[in-house]
């Protein structure tokens, strides 16, 4: 079952249609807004604002489109709730806690591993950390990010390439060189 089929069946009355994309999207979209906030609960609040809006306003959405469909409006839902001064997405919130079951020796070199790789990508251009983000966290495929951020295929193929090779050099400098 894909998620426009989950938002078909909300759209025809069936409510487990928007629990499950709820369920599916919440956290990782609350995570993604907070990336311009820098406010958890803001995002939250900014997420619940995205979905009311997508099941209000019940746009038509092709298949495959529904995940850059919510993102691109939750980017420009946080892009217009902080119009003040230059917003620019960042990594400061997008930390997830390990799972209680990890070996402590694996969670210390998770937490190490994951605090280089947070201190490099902020240190990034912002757009290309939010492309690598979207591609690499998010899963996206090139032509979502390219919705989500207003781009075509190509500049999107381009900035993951500068992106990633500005995030080889950035971790190769922190000791890091199996960085491909």
């Amino acid at each position: 079952m894909t998620d426009e089929w989950y938002y078909r069946c909300y759209l025809a009355g069936d409510e487990t249609g928007l629990n499950s994309l709820m369920e599916k999207y919440g956290n990782p979209l609350t995570l993604y807004i907070s990336g311009y906030l820098h406010d958890i609960h803001e995002a939250e609040d900014l997420m619940m604002e995205v979905f009311i809006y997508l099941f209000t306003k019940k746009p038509r959405i092709r298949d495959g489109g529904l995940k850059a469909y919510i993102y691109k409006a939750a980017r420009h839902m946080a892009l217009r709730h902080k119009r003040r001064g230059k917003l620019c997405f960042s990594f400061d919130e997008l930390s997830k806690e390990p799972e209680s079951e990890e070996l402590i020796e694996d969670v210390v070199k998770t937490r190490e591993r994951d605090r280089i790789l947070h201190f490099c990508m902020k240190q990034l251009n912002s757009e290309y950390g939010e492309v690598l983000y979207l591609t690499y966290f998010e899963n996206m495929s090139y032509a979502q990010a390219a919705e989500v951020l207003g781009k075509n295929v190509k500049q999107i193929t381009n900035m993951v390439y500068r992106g990633k090779k500005s995030l080889k050099g950035l971790l190769e400098k922190e000791g890091i060189f199996s960085a491909e």
